[in-house]
């Protein structure tokens, strides 16, 4: 097969050629792709119109909200089109382009999961100094190193990804996923960027090693307090973060960790959704049903809640300076 350093396109795995079937792939994944924007502009709506949650936690959630949308903005509706004109293209620059904001969204939601680990660590362990510590200064600093690091990500990928020599332009998945990619390498250079995502991967283990040792702490502190209304409040507050985190870990180094060779192109597929698709699609609602604030701010918002209600909670812990 002649090797193709730069093709001009790239042709995505298609999921049937039976008309019927695209049709059902188009309608479930823009039905996924509606709901997981709607979810999340709900969100990112509800903490922008209620000061009560104008604080550093809410904060950080709203970029998790923004990152979630630009991650399904980015894969979902390519697919849904192909599936409705009926075709398999996908040219290169684009292709570059939903490499570098895969990565580089993956990168980000990671950081700033991380920080709101730490987040959650000094507003239970050390509350005294939450206001001194998280102010808005320090909140607006951390929050744009997680999209810094996430740009460093996207562009060591593209970098690392496309400087190979492709002998073909099939690729096994419904975007361009830098392990599907890589199986279309005729050089040793993919090896460059399968260092790369070895490093990637233990800078992301790291990071989930510091959550589990932040939440180990996290979790002995809140055994101390004393009122079982309280234990549940902290728990609370934490429960939804250690599912999402555990969420995307998990499914994302299984995905790309992987031997590729042995693994079926449905698999890919699942495997892909669940790290990429499935996070943006399921946050808003583990934010919204575990926490009473966010259900009253949505409450509100729908012109369903008191508004006179004062939002639950004390505001020591979390009152932004």
């Amino acid at each position: 097969m002649s090797n193709l350093t730069s093709p001009s396109e790239f042709l995505l795995m298609e999921f049937s050629n039976i008309r019927e079937l695209q049709i059902v792939h188009f309608s479930a994944f823009l039905a996924v792709y509606l709901t997981a924007i709607t979810g999340n502009l709900l969100v990112i709506i509800a903490i922008a119109f209620d000061h009560h949650l104008h604080t550093p936690m809410y904060f950080f959630l709203v970029n998790l909200a923004l990152m979630d949308i630009s991650m399904v903005s980015v894969i979902v509706p390519k697919s849904v089109a192909n599936s409705v004109l009926h075709t398999r293209s996908i040219s290169y620059p684009t292709c570059v382009t939903q490499v570098f904001f895969v990565c580089f969204l993956e990168g980000s939601v990671l950081a700033i999961l991380t920080i709101m680990a730490h987040d959650r660590y000094v507003a239970i362990c050390n509350p005294l100094q939450y206001e001194i510590i998280m102010h808005r200064g320090a909140c607006i600093e951390m929050a744009a190193c997680a999209w810094i690091a996430g740009t460093l990500v996207g562009v060591s990928h593209i970098g690392g990804t496309f400087a190979i020599t492709f002998c073909s332009n099939k690729i096994d998945q419904f975007f361009c996923e830098v392990p599907q990619i890589l199986k279309l390498s005729c050089s040793d250079m993919y090896l460059i960027e399968v260092g790369i995502i070895a490093a990637c991967t233990f800078l992301a283990l790291g990071c989930f090693i510091f959550i589990t040792v932040t939440y180990m702490q996290i979790f002995k502190a809140v055994l101390k307090i004393p009122s079982v209304h309280g234990q549940r409040k902290a728990f609370s507050t934490c429960i939804p973060h250690l599912t999402v985190v555990s969420l995307l870990v998990f499914s994302g180094v299984f995905a790309y960790m992987r031997p590729q060779s042995n693994s079926s192109a449905e698999e890919n597929v699942l495997f892909a959704f669940v790290y990429a698709v499935l996070p943006p699609l399921l946050n808003p609602f583990i934010y919204s049903m575990r926490n009473k604030e966010i259900k009253s701010a949505l409450l509100k918002l729908s012109g369903l809640g008191n508004s006179s209600k004062t939002i639950t909670g004390k505001a020591s812990l979390q009152k932004w300076s």
